[in-house]
């Protein structure tokens, strides 16, 4: 499929550079490596190095089409890949998927030791918050905002309640809809909140409110389809992760629900809807968000 005009004459690469730089640099800022006990080596290690930062540049680029506050934007940011690198190092773990890489290099439990991996997800989590609460800067109503859309999406109704569906699903087929709802929770919720965490960053209107949350569902679930496809057609080094794994673990995915050439054209749907909720926002610049969603179903690793 192609995209739209205003996704094609945007140039990603210049604007992500630009981006990335902030948050490289304020994830830097917050994450000490003096922590008690090596622990704050613990959680830089965990979270810098490597990773497509998708969800911080989400975050960015929602601000930025509903013209929002960028100080405040970038505290999600950071916020939202903190939670994200929780996640990992937990989802990671022996009593997890038992993984030894992750970003090209040893999963954190290898190279610290499971209690320290598990502290340094703890901490992780727990400075998240700290970075959307700052004493100054950020205006009290829309700290409790962000912390409201975090907490929801990284909890029990969210991510983690995704996780227990999908550990308690290991070798029981699930069709669409069970499939669907699993990964809205488990990675679509903290792609939705990034979405939704950039527009409360601004004044945006119900209309847009309403299209980037649908933009952000679409691309949460177009994001797990794709990482299904590239778990069996890529390598470990490609991926930087260990490929094969879902099969391996006997785990249900799109891939095996609908086969590889159905999980494609089902990625392309679900970038065409993105792209369309884009345009039922009404908002006058969207193209970072447009290029994001093709990022997303174009990657390859």
């Amino acid at each position: 499929m192609n995209m739209p005009a205003a996704a094609q004459a945007f140039a990603l690469a210049p604007w992500m550079t630009e981006q990335l730089a902030l948050v490289e640099q304020a994830l830097g800022q917050a994450l000490h490596a003096d922590g008690p006990a090596g622990l704050g080596q613990a959680m830089r290690y965990a979270v810098q190095g490597g990773g497509k930062r998708l969800r911080p540049l989400l975050v960015l680029a929602a601000c930025q089409a509903v013209g929002g506050q960028l100080p405040a934007a970038l505290r999600a940011a950071c916020a939202v890949e903190l939670i994200h690198a929780y996640s990992l190092v937990h989802d990671d773990m022996p009593c997890m998927d038992n993984d030894v890489l992750r970003r090209g290099k040893p999963t954190v439990h290898v190279q610290f030791g499971q209690a320290q991996a598990l502290l340094a997800g703890d901490a992780l989590q727990a400075l998240a918050f700290e970075l959307l609460t700052p004493e100054q800067g950020v205006d009290v109503a829309v700290q409790a905002r962000l912390c409201r859309l975090l907490a929801l999406a990284a909890g029990a109704q969210g991510m983690a309640g995704g996780q227990a569906i999908d550990l308690a699903n290991v070798g029981c087929p699930l069709d669409e809809a069970q499939l669907r709802h699993m990964h809205s929770l488990k990675t679509g919720a903290l792609l939705q909140a990034s979405v939704a965490m950039g527009a409360a960053c601004g004044p945006a209107s119900a209309q847009a409110a309403q299209a980037l949350a649908q933009y952000g569902a679409c691309i949460g679930l177009a994001f797990q389809v794709v990482d299904d496809i590239l778990d069996v057609t890529q390598d470990s080094a490609t991926l930087g992760k260990t490929a094969g794994k879902d099969a391996a673990q006997d785990k249900p995915t799109y891939v095996a629900l609908m086969g590889l050439a159905g999980a494609r054209a089902h990625a392309d749907e679900l970038l065409a809807q993105a792209q369309a909720h884009l345009v039922a926002s009404g908002l006058a610049d969207t193209r970072a968000l447009a290029a994001l969603a093709d990022m997303v179903v174009r990657r390859t690793h």
